[in-house]
């Protein structure tokens, strides 16, 4: 049995794709290859790329013959899998209980990547990190030495600014006088806003509604500062040391649990500083979940 499992559209043209749909311009790009450009994305048990792990990876590789079939492997990660990453990528531990583990397809990650060029969205920063940390914790190694990486985030974010004076021009087709000025800067706000609510009609009217959207963003730390992420719905560590660390280990360890006061003598903000204060009392936060 393989312990390769592929994605439900294991090919482009599966997916009604190919190189005539993506374009004149991207099959030209294609014919100038002098190697293969491997597309990936990595979902994962979190967001740090040297402690976390991968539990499922897909390649898709690029060359001027044209594009071959999407190849995804699930991975068992050998450490648990959050209910926070789980909510945002739908794998949960029971179905990666039977995939094989990353050194197990190691050989054939190395083989499908090792002689490409690489992109993605955001891959220079994560995918790319933690595909490497895996192979050394696999015993492998990946040469990144010379190695190309087109990230597609990065040319987005330069080619549509997500700033103020964008999001004037792009919802009220107004260009922004007297930027970073106070005064300008607020009606312009409020013109944005009044923008957004125009071009989506989906967008709630209640203030109750719109908040809870514009704090969704930090729903996954503890506090304003995120010095504390949540995970499985308690706090861990989200900075120096001891991050990625649970705030339960720490506060019952004799050695680490002097850190603590650290935090509470340091410049933290005073949310953070309550997270702390509480585990140091042997009551540890809880995330609120919606109902």
């Amino acid at each position: 049995m393989t312990s390769e499992s592929v994605s439900t559209h294991a090919t482009l043209s599966d997916a009604g794709l190919d190189l005539a749909a993506l374009g004149e311009r991207f099959s030209a790009f294609a014919s100038t290859l002098e190697r293969p450009l491997v597309f990936f994305d990595v979902e994962a048990t979190g967001t740090d790329p040297l402690s976390d792990r991968i539990v499922e990876l897909s390649v898709l590789r690029v060359g001027r013959e044209g594009v071959e079939p999407i190849r995804t492997w699930r991975v068992k990660p050998g450490i648990r899998i959050p209910l926070e990453a789980t909510e945002i990528h739908g794998i949960s531990n029971d179905d990666v209980e039977a995939a094989p583990t990353f050194e197990q397809i190691s050989d054939e990650v190395l083989a499908a990547i090792d002689d490409a060029d690489f992109a993605g969205f955001a891959i220079g920063r994560y995918d790319v990190r933690i595909v490497q940390a895996e192979l050394v914790r696999a015993g492998k190694s990946m040469d990144l030495t010379g190695k190309r990486v087109i990230d597609a985030q990065v040319i987005y974010h330069r080619r549509e600014p997500r700033n103020l004076t964008a999001a004037l021009r792009f919802y009220r087709d107004k260009d922004l006088e007297g930027a970073h000025g106070a005064a300008a800067d607020t009606v312009a706000s409020l013109e944005v806003f009044a923008g957004q609510l125009d071009r989506y009609d989906d967008l709630s009217l209640d203030i109750e509604a719109l908040h809870e959207l514009s704090s969704s963003h930090n729903d996954a730390y503890c506090d304003q500062g995120r010095r504390f992420a949540w995970r499985d719905n308690e706090p861990v560590f989200n900075f120096g040391r001891l991050r990625g660390r649970s705030l339960r280990w720490v506060a019952s360890d004799p050695t680490e649990r002097r850190y603590l006061r650290v935090v509470l003598e340091g410049r933290f903000d005073d949310d953070a500083k309550a997270i702390v204060r509480e585990a140091m009392q042997g009551r540890i936060r809880q995330r609120k979940r919606a109902s």
